[in-house]
């Protein structure tokens, strides 16, 4: 009987969470627990037996994306240049950052009070700059203008922005991006 209960709990917050990424994914910046409750077919009790709040789904989530990101995160740039990784930078981030969007904006919404929201919010900028970093050789890397520049150009916020804001397609932010950074590599070079 225990472990029947343990696997009926397991499964009611896998439900839980995954009622939460489709709410996300379909474009509900932030889902009411109620919402969260009906999709994922459970009592609103049950949510709240398993989340103490909404910032502890959004922990959640957070960590089901992570894993669903990862592997394209952490493969590593294929050309041995530096300017061959920055195309590669452009292309994968395209990929990335329209994937993550939903979650992204819906996180956004609630930034300002979760610590929690906060600090994965600091950890991820954190971890393009250090990618960005490791693509450029030092003496791009010491330039700080440029490297400022390249970094807000190839950033989650330039993506939202072109595609939310300015209503660009997929396609079209892409190439912006791809455009401002050959305009900045340009740039440097002078």
């Amino acid at each position: 009987m225990f472990d029947g209960r343990k696997v009926r709990r397991h499964k009611n917050r896998h439900r839980i969470v995954a009622a939460m990424l489709e709410l996300v994914r379909a474009g509900a910046i932030s889902p009411r627990a109620e919402e969260v409750a009906e999709r994922a077919g459970v009592g609103l009790r049950t949510v709240f037996r398993h989340f103490d709040d909404m910032d502890s789904l959004y922990r959640e989530m957070a960590d089901a994306m992570r894993r669903e990101l990862q592997p394209l995160v952490s493969a590593p740039l294929g050309s041995p240049y530096w300017n061959g990784k920055l195309d590669e930078m452009v292309l994968r981030r395209a990929v990335l950052f329209e994937r993550a969007m939903p979650f992204k904006n819906a996180a956004d919404v609630h930034r300002h009070r979760s610590p929690f929201l906060r600090k994965d919010y600091e950890t991820m900028r954190a971890a393009e700059r250090d990618a960005l970093e490791a693509a450029l050789p030092a003496a791009l890397r010491k330039n700080r203008e440029f490297f400022e520049a390249l970094d807000q150009a190839l950033s989650f916020s330039t993506w939202q922005h072109l595609r939310r804001d300015q209503k660009l397609t997929q396609d079209q932010a892409r190439q912006t991006v791809e455009f401002a950074v050959r305009a900045l590599v340009a740039a440097s070079a002078n």
